[in-house]
């Protein structure tokens, strides 16, 4: 109280009449208003230093070994199963459709009616011949039979004989050819109804009913069956030898999934065929796997994603893709220890399997790694673990105690 009132009173002295005193006193008090000042601000950084925050929060995972497939990863074109470009195979004016662009067909359904009388005329004609040859051959038998029996009697000659004779064979042959005539004929008049030779769907006509068509000439329609369809994709010939090896053992499998697709959503299917010579100008091999779609999830000509699946691997390690972390020197991921304090570990990273990867070193099942958070941690540092227990006291647990105490 006393220096107090000193300070008052050589604060009130008029700047002219204080003395040396009074002087030396005001610079004693700037001097240690100072030295509170800095110690009040160094308080404060000490208690804004890394050593007094809290740890950070993160979520943990356990490293887990599991049998996962050991795949290459392509990009595969579509294609149909059955792909037919209808022709007709005789000329003649369309008189009838009986479809829809884009119809689902099934096989031996009616497509296109060519004008058919005329080969009805033909068939008829045909017809006509061999009733005629036939009336032919009858007489001719009769007068043969009828010869054979004098030609032991000498009633007539051997030349009459033998004439009597070919003319029957003439008009057997005469026969054959009729029958032949009304075959082909029947064979006409059948193309003349154009029908689906497979299971499929149409594409847009080609033709409209009026249009003349020539045999074998005149495009009509084109119809692809979509189910199975086929997959048809690439390796390099570094990755044949693996290729050759599972298909010999008929156990290669294909997953193929659209661009859009989600991760999981793939559809299995059969590699069958492998081409017989590596393509000179890429250097690659071409495959094609053939896939079950009942319901036209895929279309010929869409690209397409293809897992080719080698081989399993027996008890890979997995963690979490999140948990990886890349530095200058490699990936790396934080490991919990028993302390709960996080030690950062590098690894080698293999395949992805899905929303996981795999690890082939730096870790060892049942290990404890960081999945988030992994920004606040430091290495050797204390973490407090979200879903279990902690090193320290969460800081709002030490906040909460502080007003406990204050109250």
């Amino acid at each position: 109280m006393g220096r107090k009132q000193s300070v008052i009173s050589a604060l009130q002295i008029p700047y002219g009449e204080r003395t040396s005193s009074h002087k030396f006193l005001c610079c004693n008090l700037l001097l240690a208003g100072a030295i509170l000042g800095a110690g009040c601000n160094r308080g404060t950084a000490q208690a804004g230093s890394p050593a007094t925050l809290p740890p950070p929060l993160v979520t943990v995972t356990t490293a887990r070994s599991q049998d996962v497939p050991r795949y290459l990863d392509e990009i595969g074109r579509n294609s149909a199963f059955e792909s037919v470009s209808i022709m007709p195979q005789v000329a003649g004016r369309i008189t009838e459709r009986h479809f829809q662009d884009g119809d689902n067909l099934t096989k031996g359904q009616l497509l296109f009616v060519i004008d058919p009388r005329p080969f009805k005329a033909q068939l008829d004609a045909a017809q006509a011949s061999l009733q005629q040859a036939n009336a032919a051959f009858d007489l001719a038998k009769i007068q043969f039979d009828r010869d054979q029996e004098l030609v032991g009697t000498r009633a007539i000659s051997k030349q009459d004989y033998d004439t009597k004779k070919n003319a029957v064979e003439v008009v057997r042959a005469q026969i054959d050819a009729a029958k032949a005539a009304i075959e082909t004929a029947q064979i006409n008049l059948d193309y003349c109804y154009i029908h689906s030779p497979i299971d499929g769907r149409a594409g847009a006509r080609l033709v409209d009913v009026g249009n003349v068509v020539q045999a074998n000439t005149t495009a009509l329609l084109s119809v692809q069956r979509l189910d199975p369809i086929y997959a048809n994709f690439t390796i390099t010939e570094r990755d044949l030898p693996d290729v050759q090896k599972q298909m010999s053992r008929g156990a290669l499998k294909a997953l193929v999934r659209l661009p859009g697709d989600p991760e999981g959503s793939e559809r299995l299917g059969k590699v069958e065929f492998l081409d017989n010579s590596v393509q000179n100008s890429t250097g690659t091999v071409n495959l094609r796997a053939t896939v079950t779609n009942p319901d036209r999830h895929f279309w010929p000509g869409q690209f397409v994603n293809v897992r080719l699946v080698l081989a399993t691997e027996k008890s890979a390690l997995l963690i979490p893709n999140q948990a990886t972390q890349l530095s200058q020197h490699g990936p790396y991921v934080y490991v919990i220890k028993p302390d709960n304090s996080a030690e950062l570990r590098p690894v080698t990273l293999g395949q992805k399997q899905g929303s996981d990867i795999v690890v082939t070193s730096g870790l060892t099942p049942g290990e404890r790694i960081v999945v988030t958070g992994q920004l606040l941690v430091r290495p050797g540092g204390p973490v407090h673990i979200q879903n279990g227990e902690s090193g320290a006291a969460p800081a709002s647990e030490g906040k909460t105690d502080g007003q406990k105490a204050s109250l």
